[in-house]
């Protein structure tokens, strides 16, 4: 299990390395093949930056806790809270590679292409049925809902803009495996 101390460092480290570690949420699990960071301060993409109830919610909580939110009404999206690095902030876990559980996955996405199952963020939590129940969740103390080290570490990383926003969406920080069927779009620029 990845142990609190990798979550208090910044965003961006953390996004980066978490590609290829693995995402453990009940019977499911997956190979992460995607992430993109969010600071804090200064990134009008990040909710703390106009949202008072997410500066509290950093405030309250230990690094390492899952911030759940609803994306446009319709998808919940997962991200890791970091902090007590240089900079606090959040990991959106974009992607998924299914490796455990893919029957409940597909019965929870209603369809059987693997590629599809968790190849975004809203497809990811759907397939792992993770909802706003599972915000505050401490994602460093329970082996059924965490993440682990990937088991090799010559993985090939890329650096990206972030997609789906609009503010501060020119930023490199969005993170994918090289190559990876398994993202939620092509790289567009490799860095």
């Amino acid at each position: 299990m990845i142990p609190r101390s990798f979550f208090k460092r910044d965003p961006l480290s953390c996004a980066r390395e978490l590609a290829g570690a693995e995402l453990v949420w009940g019977e499911c699990a997956g190979v992460i093949v995607e992430t993109e960071a969010y600071l804090a301060e200064n990134d009008e993409a990040c909710h703390a930056f106009f949202r008072p109830s997410v500066r509290a919610f950093i405030e309250r909580n230990q690094a390492g806790a899952a911030y759940i939110y609803l994306n446009y009404g319709v998808h919940w999206m997962l991200n890791v809270l970091v902090k007590g690095g240089t900079a606090n902030g959040f990991v959106l876990i974009r992607a998924l590679e299914p490796t455990r559980g893919l029957s409940l996955m597909e019965a929870r996405r209603g369809i059987e292409e693997v590629r599809q199952l968790c190849s975004g963020p809203g497809k990811l939590t759907q397939a792992l049925q993770i909802t706003s129940a599972d915000d505050e969740r401490d994602l460093c103390c329970d082996p059924t809902h965490c993440f682990n080290f990937g088991g090799d570490a010559r993985l090939d990383v890329v650096a990206d803009e972030r997609i789906g926003i609009t503010r501060s969406a020119h930023l490199p920080w969005r993170f994918t495996l090289k190559g990876s069927p398994f993202v939620s779009r092509p790289v567009k620029q490799l860095r």
